[in-house]
């Protein structure tokens, strides 16, 4: 049976996180920030089980310290960390590269803040190619207005609005799957 082209599909995807830091998170509307880490958490799990590569991006790590521990203790030992000081995360050096040479074309983004860094990685990869996945309840900003808009103008440009739990029962695709148990009771 052939699939939609833009459903999800483990095999193809790559998760990408973005600028998920504690100093960066303390400034986000705090159920925001909440909600974003849990989501981001529920679609790392899946990701380590399901064998979905993970990128994860720092914005100035120096200055706005590293990602949240919660999220680094879950990512797989093949995941790649890029540091970086430009907002898109093409702007890292050696990121372009590393998400090629994976050779997957969708691309789903969680992060901070959605005006900003997921906004402009989400166009630059679009222009790249990449077929681009927003997970909107795994994104915030400081002011909820901004996401909105930056969510707006995203999907005004094709970029493809989801939330985290599309996202998983799409790379499942059926609760025959070996790990639908699994990643079904994060959902609890």
């Amino acid at each position: 049976m052939s699939s939609h082209p833009n459903l999800l599909d483990a095999n193809h995807s790559v998760l990408l996180l973005i600028d998920i830091q504690t100093r960066l998170s303390a400034a986000m509307a705090a159920e925001e920030a909440g909600q974003m880490a849990l989501h981001s958490e529920r679609l790392l799990t899946a990701a380590s089980l399901l064998e979905v590569p993970v990128l994860l991006t720092e914005q100035y790590p120096q200055g706005l310290g590293p990602t949240q521990a919660n999220l680094l203790e879950l990512l797989p030992a093949a995941a790649q960390v890029f540091a970086k000081t430009g907002f898109s995360c093409c702007a890292a050096e050696g990121f372009c590269a590393a998400l090629a040479a994976l050779g997957r074309k969708q691309i789903v983004l969680a992060g901070q803040e959605s005006h900003v860094c997921v906004l402009q990685t989400a166009l630059e990869l679009q222009h790249l190619g990449y077929r681009v996945h927003v997970v909107a309840d795994a994104v915030c900003s400081r002011r909820a207005e901004h996401k909105a808009l930056a969510l707006q103008r995203m999907q005004q440009q094709g970029i493809t609005l989801s939330c985290h739990e599309s996202v998983l029962f799409e790379w499942l695709r059926d609760a025959k799957h070996e790990r639908f148990k699994t990643i079904s009771s994060l959902l609890r």
